[in-house]
């Protein structure tokens, strides 16, 4: 499908629950979730779109680094330690992971003649 107006029509075809794959660079116009839902559909994926958004910025930091020969200018526009650990949750999963392994290990094993 190409425009809206075909979405729209395929909606009318099927009494399905309907999915739009919104994937950039194919044969569809980028519609909205908001134009999507209008026309009937009952979800909206974007199943590339953040890999494309991420892999452009790692080759424009990889040429960054390769111009400069540092990553100090990407700073401002990198996800902060404390952001990605909140994001992950990893308080609580180091929480979770002391409470099942919480032994030390000796650190020269025993020898026995």
């Amino acid at each position: 499908m190409r425009d809206a107006s075909e979405f729209e029509r395929f909606r009318a075809a099927v009494d399905v629950p309907l999915l739009a794959n919104m994937t950039e660079f194919g044969k569809s116009d980028l519609l909205t979730a908001k134009q999507l839902g209008d026309v009937g559909y009952n979800a909206v994926i974007y199943p590339v779109t953040t890999l494309r958004i991420a892999m452009g910025a790692v080759e424009s930091g990889l040429r960054e680094i390769a111009s400069t020969g540092t990553q100090s200018g990407l700073l401002d526009g990198m996800q902060h330690r404390s952001r990605l650990y909140e994001l992950l949750r990893y308080a609580d999963y180091n929480d979770f992971d002391s409470e099942l392994f919480n032994f030390t290990l000796n650190s020269t094993p025993e020898v026995h003649p």
